[in-house]
């Protein structure tokens, strides 16, 4: 059985289900956030705003402009990523628009729209079931404006309706494979062994028979290696980020 120590928070598959629908970018937020040490740094940014102390750019280093709230998980928190990724479609007001241009509608752009500024402009998330799309806006675009947009890795498209590709749903399988990797990282953080990990996964039937060389035993290993590796610097790979230059940040080895 299950030691009830560690079931408070990791234990219930239920609770990580929003993470099916998230896409890389939102990912690479899940595993950031449990890096302890960037929650230390969270922490150390609040204490210096109460002791009226300069912050130090700390966020840069996890390829952040500035801190987010650990405590916020993918549906509520708003990273503000360094630039880079190719899923965030820029729009600029058309200056020389053709007759048919579209219009900039913010209306009609699909799903649950969220605007907030990242620390350098404003930036606009539309999620729908399976979807997600982002924008960065320029400064001088305003509703109703002839709208001009580039996609790095893209040199024509067209907006609206025709972005739904660029914010596919990941396959089912690669989804299920990002639950266990988050719900192994958190249950090994809680400290939980590798079998308690297995019935939390998988259910007590499905772990009665473990063993030490047994394919379920290696598979939970795995699951709990790739979390760690996510968090400690793989996450960069999903917000398409580049990788820190050997030898940064020396105090502390294990930070991304």
């Amino acid at each position: 059985m299950v030691d009830p120590h560690h079931l408070a928070h990791w234990y219930p598959t239920a609770a990580y289900l929003y993470v099916l629908g998230l896409d890389a970018l939102a990912l690479a937020w899940e595993y950031l956030r449990r890096h302890p040490d960037y929650r230390l740094d969270w922490v150390r940014r609040h204490r210096r705003h109460h002791t009226h102390q300069a912050t130090p750019p700390a966020a840069h280093r996890w390829g952040l402009r500035v801190l987010e709230d650990p405590a916020l998980d993918a549906r509520d928190a708003h990273p503000a990523w360094l630039p880079g990724h190719a899923s965030v479609v820029q729009l600029y007001p058309d200056v020389d628009p053709p007759v048919d241009a579209a219009a900039f509608d913010f209306w009609r752009i699909p799903g649950y729209k969220q605007l907030l500024h990242d620390g350098k402009g404003l930036a606009l998330i539309a999620r729908s079931p399976g979807r997600c799309l982002r924008f960065a806006l320029a400064p001088s675009l305003e509703d109703g404006m002839a709208v001009a947009y580039a996609h790095r890795g893209l040199t024509t498209a067209r907006l609206a309706t025709d972005l739904a590709p660029m914010a596919r749903p990941r396959p089912p399988p690669a989804a299920l494979l990002e639950l266990h990797t988050l719900q192994a990282l958190d249950a090994a953080l809680a400290g939980a062994s590798l079998h308690q990990i297995a019935e939390g996964l998988f259910g007590e039937d499905a772990a009665a028979d473990w063993y030490a060389d047994g394919g379920l035993r290696s598979k939970v290993r795995r699951l709990a290696r790739r979390g760690d590796a996510l968090m400690r610097g793989g996450y960069r790979r999903l917000a398409q980020l580049p990788s820190l230059e050997k030898g940064r940040f020396d105090g502390d080895a294990k930070r991304p």
